[in-house]
């Protein structure tokens, strides 16, 4: 790996700023163009390795694209980008051929065919898989292990996104930290994000804690239009142990017949959708959060469908309950919704390039209508892949870029102190106020705090770029006055169909919208 220090005197060229799934994988697409990659963990220790799922491609006998089509429309509740979500599962396959080069070993049958799983939604068993629930650190470590192999790509890990640098308003680089506190300034030809979501923004998630939006902030900061993110997903089966961030019990595990009841036993997603625990996650997420409302608790059962052989099918989810002391063998696991994706981001077109030139987004942090109002399972890995690739295709059909971007390294910059307690208590408005089940009151709450700390000068860097993505999701949570897909109005419980439109907001329309709420609201809803 390139360190700082040593790369101080190079010339332009492009830069990723992520080291997740999309970043790697639109890094080994580049190559052999020069490529530096920018990352704030080690590499292959990004939030694409806690991915348990697998990806969705229909390439199983009696699959078809179009079929994957009509369900990723479907889970999307009217938003989804046609054209888009073509794109994503007619080039699925060409992509799962390149993650078996890059040497991901994808599970397989006796016959040595890729073994294909089910998961909600999905008409079909096309989910890819490794080790049952181990897909996205086996991933993350093949891509690794082929960007260690590809001379073309620098790594340099320890880097902490603070802003991008504009001129005229064209992206030209980036500006961040690194790990000692130095500022860091990186000259750029092109910029691609994909720094990832914004789970933990929310009390309660899946995300680690470098999930808090970054990237959206700062693209948001600079002007660029974001659309959708009034829509999050929560995932409804997080392992509520007290863990921050809390555990994920895979939808692998209802897609093998685990069953979710509440302390009583009685199975209650039978009551509210056909498919039962196989329901689009946002319908799955309201229905475990009315049982813990209610007081009577929810707990994920496999003893019946999977039993013995959970901890061969499934060793993380079982390591995991084990160390809590549950034995998911013999025990429902209790769980709880959890902030898990995010729909919304920074917008972009079916290349990834967003609104401001110079910069392109992929994976997590974009937006490009693939997902609609509720993503479907396992399409989120799909998507970086694909897109991370559209964006490398895009970038080779430029004028080919210096050798490698420049990188400038000054003395220690002062930080504000964390905020911990202060971002503890956003984190509680969100969840409380934007979360599983919203309402006009509420979010009001919500935007006159967050622009609260978006006004106070005194806060931490981080606090701010929070508190700006969450007036963003909150803002068009608000005007979107209707309930569809993850979004869930309880004031306004039906969907409207003359609202079946993409959002496209900037941060200065999300803190126009809060200085008019603002003076009717006293104070915040903690």
């Amino acid at each position: 790996m390139a360190t700082f220090a040593s790369v101080s005197q190079e010339t332009d060229g492009i830069v990723i700023v992520g080291g997740g799934l999309a970043g790697l994988f639109c890094a080994l697409k580049l190559s052999p163009l020069p490529v530096t990659v920018m990352t704030a963990t080690p590499l292959g220790e990004g939030a694409s390795a806690w991915a348990q799922g697998g990806i969705a491609a229909a390439i199983g006998e009696g699959d078809t694209v179009e079929d994957h089509v009509a369900d990723t429309l479907a889970a999307g509740a009217g938003l989804v980008d046609e054209q888009i979500a073509h794109l994503l599962a007619s080039e699925a396959a060409d992509r799962i051929h390149d993650l078996l080069a890059y040497g991901v070993p994808f599970d397989r049958d006796l016959e040595g065919k890729l073994k294909l799983s089910r998961e909600a939604a999905h008409r079909a068993r096309r989910i890819v898989r490794v080790g049952g629930d181990l897909a996205g650190k086996a991933i993350m470590q093949a891509l690794a292990s082929a960007v260690r192999a590809t001379p073309s790509i620098r790594v340099i890990e320890g880097f902490s996104l603070a802003d991008l640098k504009t001129r005229e308003g064209r992206i030209t680089g980036v500006v961040g930290r690194d790990t000692d506190g130095h500022r860091v300034s990186v000259a750029a030809s092109a910029v691609v994000l994909a720094t990832g979501g914004i789970g933990h923004l929310y009390a309660v998630t899946t995300n680690p804690v470098g999930s808090r939006g970054d990237g959206l902030a700062a693209a948001a900061r600079a002007g660029a239009v974001i659309a959708d993110p009034e829509f999050v997903q929560f995932h409804p089966t997080g392992i509520d142990i007290g863990r921050d961030p809390a555990p994920l019990a895979t939808e692998a595990l209802r897609g093998d017949g685990a069953i979710l009841v509440n302390a009583s036993g009685v199975r209650f997603m039978t009551a509210l959708h056909p498919d039962a625990e196989l329901a689009p996650r946002d319908i799955v997420a309201r229905g475990v959060f009315s049982e813990i409302t209610a007081g009577r608790g929810a707990f994920l059962d496999a003893r019946a469908a999977i039993g013995a052989h959970f901890p061969d099918m499934f060793p993380t989810v079982y390591a995991t309950c084990r160390a809590a002391g549950i034995d998911p063998v013999s025990e429902p696991i209790p769980v709880a919704p959890a902030a898990h994706y995010h729909m919304g981001g920074v917008w972009t077109d079916a290349n990834g390039r967003t609104s401001l030139e110079g910069l392109w987004a992929c994976g997590e942090v974009a937006s490009t209508g693939a997902h609609g109002a509720n993503r479907l399972a396992s399409n989120s890995l799909l998507e970086a892949v694909v897109f991370g690739a559209r964006v490398a295709a895009d970038l080779q059909n430029r004028p080919a870029p210096a050798e490698h971007p420049l990188v400038d390294v000054s003395a220690s910059i002062s930080t504000k102190p964390a905020d911990t307690a202060r971002i503890r208590d956003l984190r509680q408005v969100m969840s409380r106020n934007v979360g599983v089940l919203r309402e006009a009151d509420g979010l009001s709450h919500a935007l006159a705090y967050l622009r609260g700390l978006d006004r106070d000068a005194s806060v931490s860097h981080d606090l701010k770029s929070m508190a700006e993505v969450g007036l963003l999701i909150a803002a068009s949570a608000l005007a979107r006055t209707e309930s569809r897909g993850g979004h869930e109005r309880m004031d306004h419980p039906g969907t409207d169909a003359k609202q079946a439109v993409r959002t496209k907001i900037t941060l200065e329309d999300a803190r126009q919208m809060a200085d008019k709420v603002a003076t009717s609201v006293l104070e915040p809803a903690l």
